[in-house]
């Protein structure tokens, strides 16, 4: 088999995987929202590894945005390797896994229920340990998924938890989001044009990639796919976080990926990308057309009237595919990266 296809064809699923959850998941998400709603949490703890902790960090923008919930991402290791009992009355946790099937997760998920915690798992698998486990499950729909890097239940994850956020706050955010899986399709058929942005980072030795607000996940995930395909050590800060330090590593030679989203976040993001071009960083922007105008390359996205919160389900996808052609430049196979399994047994 070539080398990338199973990647490629995943990655390529996602518009219908998209259509897939706003036809047939949305309602069931409605409903769970709708009973953990009448509980009334005060607040929610977020769980999750990998691509699914950076997901989980999408969802806690949301709530603290569109909620006002107090939020935060758990630290596993307090109940499974320390044994700490918390109170978790009243507190949402929610357990983000595209397997289901990580010790940790199922044990840290069993322990807040016991301590009180109203429990949802959110996974791509509802016979997963993780969905038994928790006292609701959402189906994330996304279909097997062969290849070891997560695209197509990263973004089925996003989609799921913002209708679950819409519909603890009694929306309907299926009506807002109809719009994706055709700009996911527009965005999927641009694959030249990410090929030869690709060209830039082929004897890379190190990548910075930056972002503000809800395309911050953006960053953490477009990170994680570069290193887990290509190896190339890819670092991602928060604009803010990159301005505190990290800055000075920052020079001509090293390249910079920007997640400009069209909002506040992208607004807030222009100040750093200012202090980038007086670096004379080789600096990329994934963001509206004119942002990326004004840097040294990047990639157009189609989000005029997309909703800021809805944009990273967008945003990943041409960085996704830069991380699919970056490897394939440096002679290596995307589908199966070194030292990875489908499955991370931590505990």
């Amino acid at each position: 088999m070539a080398a990338g296809r199973l990647m490629a064809a995943e990655m390529a699923e996602q518009p219908a995987v998209l259509r897939r959850l706003l036809e047939e998941g949305a309602p069931r998400i409605r409903e769970v929202a709708a009973r953990i709603a009448d509980r009334a949490p005060r607040f929610v703890l977020l769980t999750g590894r990998g691509t699914s902790d950076n997901a989980a960090l999408y969802a806690k923008y949301l709530l603290e945005i569109l909620l006002g919930k107090p939020c935060g991402l758990t630290s596993m290791s307090t109940t499974t390797a320390y044994a700490a009992r918390p109170d978790l009355t009243d507190c949402l946790v929610i357990a983000v896994s595209q397997s289901g099937g990580s010790p940790d997760l199922v044990a840290s998920t069993a322990a807040a229920r016991r301590a009180g915690g109203i429990t949802l798992a959110v996974t791509n698998n509802a016979d997963s340990p993780l969905a038994r486990a928790a006292e609701f499950h959402i189906d994330v729909l996304a279909g097997p998924e062969r290849a070891l890097p997560a695209t197509k239940t990263y973004t089925a994850e996003l989609l799921a938890l913002y209708l679950f956020v819409e519909g603890l706050r009694g929306g309907d955010g299926a009506a807002s989001a109809r719009q994706l899986p055709g700009l996911a399709e527009e965005i999927l058929a641009r694959h030249e044009e990410v090929r030869r942005l690709a060209g830039r980072y082929r004897f890379a030795e190190r990548m910075v990639l930056t972002s503000r607000g809800y395309g911050y996940p953006t960053a953490k995930e477009a990170a994680l796919k570069l290193m887990e395909t290509s190896y190339i050590p890819a670092l991602s800060y928060s604009g803010a976080d990159l301005l505190h330090g990290p800055l000075a590593m920052v020079d001509n030679v090293s390249p910079v990926i920007a997640i400009v989203t069209d909002g506040r976040g992208g607004q807030a993001l222009r100040p750093v990308l200012d202090r980038l071009r007086d670096r004379g960083a080789d600096l990329v922007v994934i963001g509206p057309k004119a942002e990326v105008e004004a840097a040294s390359a990047g990639f157009a996205l189609p989000t005029e009237g997309v909703p800021e919160e809805l944009q990273p389900i967008l945003e990943i996808l041409p960085l996704q595919l830069l991380a699919h052609e970056v490897t394939l430049a440096r002679g290596q196979d995307p589908d199966a990266p070194r030292a990875l399994s489908k499955v991370t047994e931590t505990r």
